[in-house]
C-alpha cells in the first residue's frame, strides 16, 4: 500500500489539509463546505475543458480523501501514526496490547472509494475500523466525525466494526467481503488495518472457489432482474448486462483468486490479450465518461440512462442529427456496442475463470468430432490454435457444429477468442467461396438449433462480417416506446419466434401460426426474410424497398431459385402491409379484404406473410402484443383466405355479407325462442353499419339484449369477454344523447382500461348502440367478476345522473411520453363503398384523448360511426370512421377544415407540459 498524506509529521502536511485542520470550530462546517463546492466546481470546469473522466474520478476520490483525513485529524488526533516510529515499533506495540492510540481505529475506504473511482455524485463508502474496546472510549467522537461529514455535504455510507466483527460479517455476506477486498486505509493504525486484511484472507473466510461460485450467482441474478439483455430502452449502466458491474466482477475475481492489483495484471496471467485489455478500458471509459456526466447533468447520483437525459447526452458527446438518423440513436448505439462489447469480454473471462478456479485448470481430455473440432468438459473447442487461418470457412462451421451435437454447453472461451482474431477473414473472397454459401444456407435450414446459431454468430461478430448490412443494425436502437429492443436483437427474437411456430411443443402457444408453419414448402425463406425485414433502417429512404433489394442480392448470391427469390424480397418489402391493414382499415369491409387480397396474391405468400407479422409483432414490444392483436391479424388471415380460395375476380359483396350474417344470427337466436319477425323488425331500425363489423354471434347477442329491453330498463350496461376478439366488450343501449360517447370513453380512460375499437350506431328513433372493444391495464381482457362489475356501476351511476361540470381524466401522463414529441396530424379521406368519411389522426397518446376528439365531432356536428385504435409506444394512430347527421360522407372542404382546425385547437390546449 503507498503512503498516506495524514502518516506524515503534522509539517510536512499539504497546506490545504493543514488549512482545514487549523479552523476555528465556528467555521470548520463551512470552510470544509466550501472548499467541497470550490473543488467540485473545478472538476466540472476540466470535464468541459476535455479532460479525461479517468482523471477526474482519481481527482475526486483525492479530494474527498483530503476532506474526510482532515476532519480525522480535527476530531481523533490521537490515531494518526507517529511516523517517527517504525512496521516493527507498531507491530510490538500491538502484540503486546499496547496503549498507544494509533492501535485502536483506523480509517478506511471501501467499494467504488476504495478503488479510488468516485464519481461527482458517488456514494462515499466508508469503514471505521476500531480495537475491540474501541466503541466504548471512541463511539461519541465518531459520531460526531460522521455527523460533521454529512454537514459538509459528503453523502457517505458507513459501518463501525472490530476485526473479529468485520471476519464474522464478510464470512455471513458475500456483499460485504466484496466490499472489503476492495478496502484502502485512508489514515489511522497501518497494524489494525493490516491484521482486518489477514483476517478475511481466502485461508480464513470465502475461498476463492467459494467466492467465485457467489459471484456468478449474483451475477447472473443481476442480469435477470434486468431482463438478461444489454438491449435496454433506458439502461443502468451500472448494474445493467455489460454494465460497470461487469467490469468489477473480472477485477473482484482476479483480485481474490490472484491477488490482482489492477485489470492489467491479468494480462500476463494469460487471461486477457493486449487488444482485449485495451477493449474492457475502452468499454469502461465510456461507460464513466457517461456516468460522469449523469451525475453532472442531475446533481445526483443518477445511474439510469433515462430518455429524460439520453437526447441531452448526445449533443454534450457531439452527435447531431443526419436525415434520418438522430443524434440520441447514433449516442445509443455506442452506447449498446460498447456495452455488448464488455458483456462478451465477461463471458469468455467468466469461463476462463471457471476452469482456472473450479476445475483447477483439468478439463478433461478432448473428444474428436472432425479435425478441425473436438469437444472438451462440455464445451466446442478447435483442434489447435491455426485451424481459422488454414480453414477461413470454419468460421461458419462452428456454429453448424453446435446445431449438430445440442448437447454441448456452448464454444470454449479460447476458441471464442480465436474466433474474435479472426473475423476478418470473413472478406469479400470468403461470402463468394461456395462452401460458405451452402454451409450458411444448412444452418438455416437445418431442423433445430437455427437462432441459437444465428444468436451466437451476432454475440461473437460473424453474422455482421458475413451480411455486412447487418452490421449497421447491431446495437441501432429506435427513439419510441414501441420498438422496445435493438434492431438486431428484435430481428433474432423474431427469428425465434418463427422457430417456436415449427416446434410441437410450442403448438398451444399459436396453434394456427403453427398449423401454417409445419406446411410451408420452405421455412428458410421465412428465416431470411426475417433476417432481412428490418436490415435497412437508419439508412436513409424506405426500410422496406432498400431491404427488399438487399434481401433479393442475398437470395441470388445463395443460389435460391427467382420464385424463392421473389417471394422473399417481397417478404420484406411488404412486412408491414398486415400489420397497418389490421390496425388501421375496417377489417370487416368486403373491399378491404378485396384490395389486401389484391396486394397479396395468393394463398402461399398469405401463410409466409401472416407467420412473418405474428412474429414480427411479438418481437417488436412484448407488452404491447395482446390478444386483441393477435384477434386482428387472425380475422384478417382468415378473411383475406376466403377471398382468394373465392377467386379475385369474384369478390363478395357487401349487401350478400350482411345477409349471410342476418341468417346465422336468426339461427342461433331461434334456438332461444326469438322469432325472426322479432328481429327484423328490431334491425329495420338500423343501418347496415351495425351489422358489417360484427360476427352472426355478436349480432345474435346484441339483439338478445335489446329486444329484451323496456324504457324502464334502459339504460342496458354489459360488460362481458370476447374471447374470439381476445378482449372485453362494453355493450351500452340507451337513449340518444349529447356528449354520450365522450362521456362513456373519459369514463373507460379514467379506469386505465384501452379502448382498442368503437363502433357506434344510432337508430332511425333515437337510440344508441356503442359497443367497445377494451383491454385493461394489462393489456388483457378485464376480469369478469369483480373489476367488469365495478365498470358496469360506474357506467350506470354516469348515464342516470350525469356529472353536471362533465367527467375528467385526471390520470398522469407516464413520464417517458413527455419525451417524444409527436406533430398532431389530421387526414381525410373518403370510404366510398361506406358512404362516409375516414378521418387519420395521429399524435401523442394522453389520458383522455378519445373524450377530447368526442367532444369535437360534438362541436362540429360530426356523427361517429366507428373508431380504430392503435397506440404505437408514445403516439397513437386512430382512424375514426364518421358522417354528417344525415348520414353522407362529408364532402365539405369548409367542414373538413373546421374539423381539422378544431382538433389541431382542443388537442393544443390539452398538450401535457
Amino acid at each position: 500500500m503507498s503512503a498516506v498524506i495524514s502518516d506524515r509529521p503534522a509539517a510536512e502536511l499539504p497546506a490545504e489539509m493543514r488549512r482545514l485542520i487549523e479552523v476555528d470550530d465556528a467555521d470548520a462546517v463551512k470552510t470544509f463546505k466550501d472548499t467541497l463546492h470550490a473543488a467540485k466546481r473545478r472538476l466540472f470546469e476540466r470535464y468541459e475543458q476535455g479532460v479525461p473522466v479517468t482523471e477526474l474520478v482519481a481527482e475526486h476520490s483525492r479530494l474527498v480523501d483530503l476532506l474526510v483525513e482532515s476532519a480525522w485529524r480535527r476530531f481523533l488526533p490521537g490515531t494518526v501514526p507517529d511516523p517517527a516510529a517504525g512496521p516493527a515499533a507498531h507491530e510490538e506495540a500491538a502484540e503486546s496490547g499496547g496503549t498507544r492510540a494509533e492501535l485502536r481505529a483506523a480509517l478506511v475506504a471501501v467499494g467504488g472509494y476504495g478503488r479510488q473511482e468516485l464519481h461527482p455524485a458517488s456514494d462515499i463508502d466508508l469503514l471505521i475500523l476500531i480495537d475491540e474496546d474501541g466503541l466504548e472510549r471512541m463511539g461519541e467522537t465518531i459520531g460526531a466525525l460522521v455527523i460533521f461529514l454529512w454537514d459538509i455535504g459528503l453523502e457517505i455510507g458507513h459501518s463501525v466494526r472490530t476485526v473479529r466483527e468485520c471476519r464474522e460479517e464478510a464470512g455471513g455476506d458475500v456483499t460485504v467481503i466484496t466490499n472489503l477486498i476492495e478496502s484502502r486505509r485512508i489514515t489511522g493504525s497501518p497494524v489494525l488495518y493490516e491484521q482486518m486484511r489477514d483476517a478475511i484472507a481466502p485461508d480464513s473466510v470465502w475461498p476463492s472457489e467459494a467466492f467465485f461460485e457467489a459471484k456468478c450467482k449474483e451475477q447472473l441474478a443481476r442480469w435477470h432482474k434486468y431482463g438478461d439483455t444489454a438491449y435496454n430502452l433506458e439502461p443502468n449502466i451500472k448494474e445493467n448486462p455489460g454494465g460497470l458491474r461487469d467490469i468489477q466482477m473480472i477485477g473482484w475475481v482476479a483480485k481474490r483468486h490472484f491477488d490482482a492489483d489492477s485489470l492489467h495484471d491479468l494480462v500476463a496471467h494469460d487471461f486477457l490479450t493486449e487488444t482485449e485489455y485495451l477493449a474492457l478500458i475502452d468499454g469502461q471509459s465510456l461507460l464513466w465518461r457517461i456516468r460522469f456526466a449523469l451525475h453532472r447533468l442531475t446533481g445526483r447520483r443518477e445511474d439510469r440512462l433515462l430518455f429524460d437525459y439520453q437526447r441531452t447526452l448526445a449533443n454534450e458527446f457531439g452527435f447531431t442529427d443526419e436525415g434520418g438518423n438522430l443524434a440520441v440513436e447514433q449516442f445509443m448505439q455506442q452506447y449498446y456496442r460498447a456495452v455488448v462489447e464488455l458483456n462478451r469480454l465477461n463471458e469468455m473471462l467468466m469461463q476462463l475463470f471457471q476452469e482456472a478456479i473450479l476445475l483447477h485448470d483439468q478439463i478433461g481430455p478432448p473428444q474428436p468430432i472432425n479435425k478441425r473440432f473436438q469437444s472438451r468438459s462440455g464445451y466446442l473447442e478447435v483442434t489447435h490454435e491455426r485451424v481459422f487461418e488454414r480453414w477461413p470457412i470454419a468460421l461458419l462451421e462452428i456454429f453448424h457444429v453446435l446445431q449438430q451435437r445440442p448437447e454441448l454447453k456452448g464454444i470454449r472461451a479460447s476458441s471464442i477468442r480465436l474466433i474474435r482474431e479472426n473475423r476478418h477473414r470473413i472478406d469479400d473472397d470468403f461470402r463468394e467461396d461456395v462452401r460458405a454459401r451452402s454451409l450458411f444456407m444448412e444452418i438455416l435450414r437445418y431442423p433445430t438449433g437455427v437462432t441459437h446459431a444465428l444468436r451466437r454468430m451476432n454475440r461473437y461478430g460473424v453474422l455482421a462480417a458475413y451480411i455486412p448490412a447487418f452490421a449497421n443494425i447491431v446495437g441501432r436502437m429506435q427513439y419510441d416506446l414501441f420498438h422496445v429492443y435493438t434492431v438486431d436483437e428484435h430481428t433474432l427474437r423474431l427469428l425465434r419466434n418463427l422457430r417456436r411456430f415449427m416446434v410441437p411443443a410450442h403448438n398451444g402457444e399459436f396453434p394456427l401460426c403453427s398449423s401454417i408453419a409445419q406446411h410451408v414448402p420452405k421455412i428458410e425463406l421465412l428465416y431470411i426474410a426475417g433476417l432481412f425485414h428490418d436490415i435497412a433502417k437508419g439508412r436513409g429512404g424506405d426500410h422496406s424497398l432498400l431491404g427488399a433489394r438487399d434481401a433479393w442480392d442475398f437470395c441470388q448470391l445463395h443460389y435460391l431459385s427467382e420464385f424463392d427469390s421473389r417471394l422473399v424480397a417481397w417478404l420484406v418489402e411488404q412486412h408491414l402491409l398486415m400489420s397497418m391493414t389490421a390496425q388501421r382499415k375496417d377489417i370487416s369491409d368486403p373491399v378491404v379484404i378485396q384490395a389486401f387480397a389484391e396486394q397479396v396474391g395468393d394463398t402461399n405468400r398469405l401463410d409466409y406473410l401472416y407467420l412473418l407479422t405474428v412474429a414480427d409483432a411479438r418481437a417488436t414490444n412484448p407488452k404491447r402484443w395482446s390478444s386483441w392483436s393477435n384477434a386482428l391479424l387472425r380475422d384478417l388471415y382468415h378473411a383475406a383466405r376466403r377471398a382468394l380460395t373465392r377467386g379475385l375476380d369474384n369478390p363478395q359483396a357487401q349487401d350478400e355479407l350482411v345477409e349471410q350474417k342476418q341468417r346465422e344470427a336468426m339461427r342461433i337466436l331461434a334456438q332461444e325462442g326469438i322469432e325472426a319477425e322479432d328481429c327484423r323488425g328490431l334491425w329495420s331500425r338500423f343501418g347496415i353499419e351495425f351489422f358489417t363489423p360484427s360476427s352472426p354471434d355478436e349480432i345474435a347477442w346484441q339483439t338478445k339484449q335489446m329486444l329484451s329491453a323496456s324504457a324502464e330498463t334502459l339504460p342496458i350496461v354489459l360488460v362481458r369477454p370476447v374471447a374470439t376478439r381476445g378482449c372485453s366488450e362494453v355493450f351500452i343501449y340507451t337513449q340518444d344523447e349529447k356528449n354520450l360517447f365522450v362521456r362513456i370513453t373519459a369514463l373507460l380512460d379514467q379506469r386505465a382500461l384501452n379502448i382498442m375499437d368503437a363502433r357506434i350506431t344510432t337508430t332511425d328513433d333515437g337510440f344508441a348502440v356503442n359497443a367497445f372493444q377494451v383491454l385493461g391495464p394489462d393489456r388483457k381482457p378485464v376480469d369478469p367478476g369483480n373489476e367488469s362489475d365495478e365498470i358496469r356501476a360506474l357506467l350506470l351511476a354516469e348515464l342516470r345522473t350525469p356529472q353536471e361540470k362533465g367527467l375528467r381524466v385526471t390520470r398522469r401522463l407516464p413520464r417517458q411520453h413527455r419525451h417524444f414529441p409527436t406533430e398532431t396530424r389530421v387526414s381525410f379521406a373518403e370510404d366510398g363503398s361506406n358512404e362516409r368519411t375516414m378521418m387519420r389522426l395521429t399524435t401523442l397518446d394522453r389520458p383522455g384523448l378519445l373524450a377530447e376528439i368526442g367532444a369535437v365531432f360534438e362541436e362540429c356536428d360530426i356523427r361517429l360511426q366507428s373508431a380504430k385504435i392503435a397506440t404505437v409506444g408514445a403516439e397513437v394512430d386512430d382512424v375514426f370512421f364518421i358522417t354528417t347527421q344525415d348520414a353522407t360522407p362529408i364532402t365539405c372542404e369548409t367542414a373538413l377544415s373546421c374539423l381539422r382546425r378544431e382538433i389541431h385547437s382542443r388537442l393544443e390546449r390539452s398538450r401535457p407540459a
